[in-house]
């Protein structure tokens, strides 16, 4: 488990990228002695900390012992982005993004709780807390309520774009906000109250190679999958994309017109059939694929 290791720093626009072309040019880039990180990569030093760790936690970057250095490497979702969307600008490369992160229960435990353990779709701040205290303790473990209210604070601000906290304070030119903000998974109830809830994004942003690529990673190599499985399993794609029955059956009629699955809720049944085994990578490649002929 870990938590607070962004040092309450969200992921700003253009970070990543600019983390990725820094490893890529120079994979010691965050430990050189002979280069100052926080000039090369133009932040102060607690920031290259935080981007250091957003690039493991996103499964961008692995870190890896060269010549007995700590350097970071692509992994190979991190080499696919970098390949097709170094600027990560397609909405498919967000998802992706926010798959890794909300599943990445050891490096990003905060996230991994709020989209697949905390059952609140309505919630304020101290309901947050308290569940993810449990969970913790639960598990043996002590966190300082510090560190989980942090976290807490920082979900919102990956999820929640500037417009929507502090409509009046917005500079266009800005480029504070996380871009996951532009996937629609949080939203505010009562600004006053300070409550907030779970929303459901617009189906038309979720590719279906996308949603192929979360189903697949999580189908163990199993050709069958139950509903309710992809509705309610940790890490599937109800959970994952914040999605109620309709909406899935919504997203998952738009897989199967591609041919990829094909949806049986008769005799009983209410499963989908993979027609094919693609693997997560396999997924990935062909999304960006299919996005390239549109372009």
């Amino acid at each position: 488990m870990k938590f607070r290791a962004h040092d309450t720093f969200f992921i700003r626009k253009g970070w990543l990228s600019k983390g990725m072309k820094a490893v890529h040019s120079k994979p010691d880039v965050f430990v050189a002695k002979d280069e100052n990180p926080m000039d090369v990569l133009g932040i102060g030093s607690n920031m290259v900390k935080s981007l250091r760790y957003w690039l493991v936690a996103t499964n961008l970057t692995e870190e890896a012992f060269q010549n007995k250095h700590r350097v970071q490497k692509f992994t190979g979702f991190g080499n696919q982005v970098f390949k097709n969307d170094r600027f990560m600008e397609e909405y498919g490369t967000l998802y992706l993004l926010h798959y890794m992160l909300s599943k990445n229960e050891e490096d990003a435990t905060a996230w991994y709780f709020f989209f697949n353990e905390f059952n609140m779709s309505e919630f304020v701040r101290e309901d947050f807390v308290t569940a993810l205290q449990n969970y913790v303790s639960m598990r043996g473990e002590t966190v300082a309520i510090r560190s989980m209210s942090d976290d807490f604070a920082c979900i919102l601000n990956t999820y929640l774009p500037r417009y929507k906290t502090n409509p009046t304070r917005v500079n266009p030119e800005n480029n504070i906000d996380c871009p996951l903000g532009e996937l629609g998974l949080i939203d505010i109830l009562d600004k006053n109250k300070k409550t907030y809830r779970k929303a459901i994004p617009a189906p038309e942003t979720i590719h279906p190679w996308v949603l192929m690529a979360v189903m697949c990673d999580q189908s163990n190599d199993r050709m069958e999958i139950g509903l309710n499985e992809l509705l309610t399993a940790k890490c599937n794609i109800g959970k994952t994309f914040n999605l109620d029955a309709i909406t899935m059956l919504d997203v998952l009629h738009q897989v199967e017109k591609l041919g990829l699955v094909k949806i049986i809720r008769t005799a009983g049944l209410d499963v989908i059939q993979l027609k094919q085994n693609y693997s997560f990578e396999e997924c990935v490649d062909n999304y960006y694929e299919c996005i390239s002929k549109i372009d």
